[in-house]
């Protein structure tokens, strides 16, 4: 077995990258420089990109719980590490890893049918038209708020909480907390109401009210179910997502960073 030059064991690596040019041109630079297997041999998938394309990666290959390391080569790169063809193999032996468990999303639509999906970042509920949305909110089977007049709401996972979640004016949550952000978009009654923040193990369940006047759609990430009524949103511990990032610059230090950013 090869080693690196602090002793570890060479990793088999997998590569995947972005249509974007410069990912598709760090591409081509590291499979120059690394020997690289596919995906069905590898121990850990490298990903060259944003963090849109970071998420479609989890999603992608969320059945074959390999590592991901992520460089950025995009346009966000809050989930990525920088990107350097240097050394790539010492990185890997040193990196910090984090696992992340996403939300299951169950969305009933008007007509019956129940959608499920998983979300990494947030769950999202959305007005279809002009129309404000109207929605009750439980947690636990307990009615928190009768009725939310809002263009939205989401239910944001730390990994989330610095994406759609923090322009919607969410919190920041640190990924040790054990906690999610439950975030209204553009709340019009309650006015001051500007949120939630609950424990990571609670069921929250939204029921649309006036639903066909009304309309809303969820979206996990970037799964969207139309002309729902209700929607239930749950962390899974069933599911673990690992994600390894350079020790100097791991996820809880940038999470740390970004609340104190301008």
């Amino acid at each position: 077995m090869s080693v690196t030059r602090t002793g570890a064991p060479v990793p088999k690596i997998a590569i995947v990258a972005s249509e974007a040019e410069a990912a598709q041109a760090a591409l081509a630079d590291l499979e120059r420089r690394y020997p690289t297997v596919s995906l069905d041999e590898a121990d850990v998938i490298v990903a060259l990109g944003g963090d849109g394309f970071m998420l479609e990666t989890l999603h992608r290959h969320i059945e074959r719980h390999l590592p991901i390391f992520g460089m950025h080569r995009g346009s966000v790169g809050f989930l990525m590490n920088t990107y350097a063809p240097e050394n790539l193999f010492e990185r890997l032996s040193k990196a910090d890893t984090e696992r992340l468990h996403p939300l299951a999303m169950q969305a009933t639509t008007v007509d019956g049918v129940v959608h499920q999906a998983l979300a990494i970042n947030e769950v999202a509920l959305l007005r279809q038209t002009r129309q404000m949305a109207k929605i009750r909110i439980s947690v636990d089977g307990v009615q928190r708020m009768d009725e939310l007049m809002c263009d939205g709401v989401m239910v944001a996972t730390p990994a989330g909480s610095t994406a759609y979640n923090l322009s919607a004016h969410g919190p920041i949550i640190p990924f040790s907390s054990g906690v999610l952000a439950l975030t209204p978009i553009s709340a019009f009654r309650p006015r001051r109401w500007r949120g939630a923040v609950l424990p990571h193990k609670v069921t929250v369940t939204f029921d649309m009210l006036e639903a066909q006047k009304r309309p809303v759609s969820a979206g996990a990430d970037f799964i969207e179910v139309r002309d729902v009524i209700r929607v239930e949103v749950r962390e899974t511990r069933e599911t673990s997502l690992s994600l390894l990032f350079d020790h100097e610059h791991n996820l809880e230090e940038r999470v740390l960073k970004e609340q104190f950013e301008s």
